[in-house]
């Protein structure tokens, strides 16, 4: 489809340097995106592929800006920010309805929502809606169009910082089919990036975050189905993605949330479980995969002590000593700055942890032989323990110390950090192999060995069994050595 579609009555292709007005952000925005989707291949190959889309490198992607239906429905004169159609190949099409908001602006529901049923109407696949709201994953939406057109249109949403990230991974990747490419897509990001064009990231916690953290220390109850506790959750629900899109783009490497397959295919089931965790245990928190790391990152906000928690938790190695088993995890810590380092090492069945410092394992080498005198630690979980004391009810402040400690536990501590790898069988020295086999031909020495050693070893049960055969010979009856049948006394005579 290299034209507009006819049900559109109007509609312009989208272009990297778009005529608009400097005022009017969200088109301006949206056209140079599609249009950098439309220059490279292999960036649209990257963004559909996020919410499912495998549209294959010979695809051809059309978009259009600011499109108007011919017939609207409910007699009103809707204009969607944009229009994406892919074909790809023997002819599959697939095409979505863009809707944009930049700045503060947020997602409108009633407006997605009429945008669902035009493209219902007109056979379209999807909307996917782009502003600075963040979503944990493309799937799940900042708003809610009702079941019976999610049954029949898709909804999907990237956030502005979101595309960036994406578009700055596949930079670093540097696999383009021409250096154009390259150039033009380092622009888009440079474009986005310039605070003239009201991208952001997510810099602050709900309106309501000072309000719940001073009913948490005031030791007022908390209701998991407050507007109060579940924007907090759908604010943290943001800060938790925008931190996953800043490691991705410190590390040049995807670092995505993990979450439960119910979370993944229900958002709102991950709201309800996470507001009633804040309502009962003041606690909010999230867990990231970063790959090759040595385990999940954990975040974790503590209401009540006002404190950050960053860690990762490592299996102790099965050595036989306290003390190994210990040193193994400080050696690996060797370049950790100790300040705020901490170390809760679990121990077997209902034990109670132990709790220590850094800085008191590199400094008391007896600590471990007292501490786990009765017990050896089965797990070493490795934190980073920020108490922001005031900070921590700043709408702003808090997202600041968050977003500084991530990255700095990670740099610290978690970089470092290794699961723990048996040493591998040793070979026998090449010495005693030609000691052994002193005839073997060069090259051949280990075979010659393995023989030699199988030779010995069956030679040891041929002399154990000779050995059991003669002692066994000379314990029977010379009748018996005779041949001669005997009678079996034990047998009772007939009568």
């Amino acid at each position: 489809m290299s034209v507009r579609p006819d049900y559109f009555a109007k509609g312009e292709k989208a272009r990297l340097i778009p005529v608009a007005a400097d005022s009017n952000k969200e088109v301006r925005a949206t056209s140079v995106f599609l249009a950098t989707m439309m220059a490279v291949p292999p960036f649209a190959e990257q963004m559909f592929d996020t919410i499912g889309q495998k549209t294959g490198k010979r695809a051809e992607v059309v978009c259009f800006t600011e499109v108007g239906f011919k017939q609207a429905s409910e007699g009103k004169n809707f204009r969607p920010d944009g229009f994406v159609s892919v074909t790809a190949g023997r002819g599959r099409q697939w095409s979505a309805l863009i809707e944009a908001k930049i700045g503060n602006a947020e997602i409108d529901h009633e407006q997605v929502k009429h945008y669902a049923a035009l493209a219902k109407d007109h056979s379209m696949d999807s909307v996917i809606t782009i502003s600075n709201q963040f979503v944990a994953l493309p799937s799940h939406s900042p708003v809610n169009i009702g079941k019976v057109l999610a049954r029949n249109v898709a909804l999907f949403h990237w956030s502005w910082m979101f595309i960036i990230t994406e578009a700055m991974l596949l930079i670093s990747d540097d696999e383009f089919n021409t250096p154009e490419q390259k150039f033009i897509l380092s622009e888009l990001v440079r474009f986005l990036s310039h605070e003239s064009t009201g991208v952001r990231r997510f810099d602050r916690m709900n309106k309501e975050w000072k309000d719940v953290v001073l009913a948490v220390n005031a030791r007022s109850a908390l209701s998991k189905i407050s507007p109060d506790v579940l924007n907090t959750v759908a604010a943290w629900h943001q800060e938790s993605r925008d931190i996953s899109l800043l490691l991705t783009r410190k590390l040049r490497s995807r670092v995505r949330q993990k979450l439960s397959r119910l979370h993944t295919s229900d958002q709102a089931a991950r709201v309800a479980a996470d507001a009633d965790r804040l309502a009962k245990d003041h606690i909010l928190e999230f867990t990231l995969e970063i790959p090759d790391a040595a385990d999940l990152l954990e975040v974790q906000a503590d209401i009540v002590r006002r404190c950050i928690i960053v860690s990762m938790t490592l299996d102790a190695p099965d050595t036989k000593r306290a003390s190994s088993r210990v040193n193994w995890l400080v050696k690996q810590l060797a370049k950790s700055e100790p300040a705020d380092v901490h170390i809760e090492a679990q121990m077997p069945g209902r034990a109670a942890a132990v709790r220590t410092t850094l800085t008191q394992l590199r400094s008391n080498s007896g600590f471990s032989e007292q501490a786990f005198s009765s017990n050896l630690p089965t797990s070493f979980k490795v934190m980073m323990v920020r108490d922001i004391a005031g900070r921590f009810s700043g709408n702003r402040t808090f997202i600041e110390e968050l977003e500084n400690l991530v990255p700095e536990f990670y740099e610290n501590v978690g970089q470092h950090l290794e699961t723990f790898r048996p040493k591998p069988p040793q070979l026998k020295p090449e010495k005693q192999a030609e000691e052994a086999v002193p005839d073997a031909s060069p090259g051949l020495q280990d075979v010659a060995v393995a023989a030699n050693d199988a030779a010995n070893e069956a030679l040891d049960v041929v002399v154990s069994g000779m050995a059991t055969y003669e002692r066994v010979e000379n314990d029977v009856p010379a009748s018996i050595q005779s041949g001669q049948p005997q009678m079996d006394t034990n047998t009772l005579t007939p009568s």
